[in-house]
């Protein structure tokens, strides 16, 4: 198991703040389990710090922890207010350079309202004498892009940095795969969403299909409550959004279709998808280079989620019967690969991504997505997996996650979608699971705008 692994641009960021040795303050926020709190104590392990964590109770008892937390002992005395602490920590900042850390701010925010005004008044008329750096941290997305981040926040204009944690990508959950294969190594990114404390629960030294029974499919199982828990920790109502996400996983994309599922009004359902899109458990898409809301889908952001609600949902009380094995056997082998198109879909936008870095792309990539929409000839709709385009040039991408090799038909399929665009240069990309037919291979070397990749070589390229 990884110690600490990753984030080397956030620590190395959060190392030259430090050294700044004047006020620096940096917000830290995103969804839970992503590894925000880890990052700091692995930032702070070597400084001089003071690190509370706020807790969901009254402002007296989160007082009461702050106090022990600033003198260092759980004996201490409480200071008799959040002026008077703040005012303790800014003062000790001023003789040496001090981490202050509050985790879970929006606990803290939400037992006493007036502690970003209070924050706001101390930054003002201290940050010139002090050498304190300040770290608020939050998993509420929502409080901590509005409350703290907000424009009609005491706190705006007044960070110095700010970091939005995300789950790794695919090539940056390789390291926590290290004895899998290339297509199992996938399959785990597909079920934990790259969430780092996700990504340390696999045990590999067993099977994909044994970790999947393990931590999914038995009620002592670590992800088997796990999105229930989440919902009812971020929202109210939580049934409500049971049922509209599992609505979404079993391939409702569109407002109606998700309303006519759950059985509620599009309007109201709407309000309810943007919450959960705050959330980052779903994303709002749209065709590649279209704004056009009717034309807008949902889709579900977390992996973990999007397995979880797909296939263990639905299967809850076989799971508490003990039957977590059949489950696996009977409803979830069989369909992995139709649950893993998607997934290698957005494993192939960050080969993309990776790949511009290295500026081994045609052209430098900017927006990238998916594109649907209708022939205009035949009125049917059509759908091109990946697509990315600058300057009058092109890239049109194909995924296929299929056990048999990947043919030539998909680049005349490919092609004939090209015409839909009137684009002066394409480059057409095909990704495959497995491998390519012999005569797609021969005929590679014909095109000198094709090219093809499969997961295996993604991998070995990571």
């Amino acid at each position: 198991m990884l110690e600490f692994y990753g984030r080397n641009d956030e620590l190395k960021k959060l190392n030259d703040m430090y050294k700044s040795r004047s006020f620096e303050f940096a917000v830290i926020y995103g969804r839970r389990r992503v590894g925000k709190t880890t990052l700091i104590r692995e930032f702070i392990k070597d400084k001089k710090n003071i690190f509370f964590t706020a807790n969901e109770s009254t402002a007296l008892d989160n007082l009461q922890s702050l106090s022990r937390c600033i003198w260092g002992n759980s004996n201490a005395p409480v200071f008799n207010d959040y002026e008077s602490a703040l005012f303790e920590v800014f003062k000790l900042a001023e003789k040496e350079r001090i981490v202050f850390i509050i985790d879970e701010f929006p606990y803290l925010a939400a037992s006493y309202r007036g502690i970003s005004s209070l924050f706001q008044i101390k930054i003002d008329h201290k940050k010139d004498k002090s050498k304190i750096m300040l770290i608020l941290c939050g998993s509420s997305m929502s409080f901590m892009e509005n409350q703290v981040l907000g424009s009609k926040s005491p706190l705006f204009g007044r960070r110095t940095a700010q970091f939005k944690i995300n789950p790794f990508t695919f090539f940056e959950s390789l390291p926590f795969l290290i004895n899998f294969n290339p297509i199992d190594k996938a399959v785990i990114y597909g079920i934990t969403g790259g969430v780092p404390e996700y990504l340390t629960k696999i045990n590999i030294r067993k099977s994909v299909r044994e970790n999947i029974i393990n931590l999914f499919l038995t009620p002592s199982g670590h992800f088997f409550e796990e999105p229930l828990n989440l919902i009812k920790q971020e929202l109210r109502e939580p049934s409500t959004y049971n049922v509209i996400i599992e609505a979404i996983a079993f391939g409702a994309t569109r407002l109606n279709e998700i309303a006519s599922k759950a059985g509620m009004e599009s309007n109201k359902c709407a309000k309810y998808l943007k919450s959960l899109i705050t959330l980052a458990f779903i994303k709002k898409e749209y065709p590649f280079g279209i704004k056009i809301s009717k034309k807008s889908i949902y889709k579900l952001e977390d992996f973990m989620f999007r397995f979880w609600y797909r296939f263990v949902f639905p299967n809850m009380s076989l799971i508490t019967a003990g039957l977590g094995s059949l489950v696996y056997d009977k409803e979830i082998e069989d369909r992995l690969n139709e649950y893993m198109g998607f997934i290698f879909e957005d494993i192939c936008v960050q080969w993309f991504y990776k790949q511009a870095k290295k500026e081994t792309l045609p052209f430098l990539i900017g927006d990238i997505g998916r594109w649907w929409g209708t022939n205009p000839k035949t009125f049917s709709q059509e759908e091109i997996d990946i697509m990315s385009a600058r300057n009058g040039q092109v890239i049109l991408a194909e995924c296929k996650w299929r056990n048999s090799s990947t043919g030539i038909d998909v680049f005349n399929d490919l092609k004939r979608k090209s015409s839909l665009f009137s684009y002066k240069k394409i480059y057409f990309f095909l990704f495959s699971k497995k491998n390519f037919t012999s005569k797609l291979l021969q005929i590679s070397s014909e095109y000198n705008n094709l090219k093809l990749i499969t997961l295996s070589e993604m991998v070995k390229d990571a």
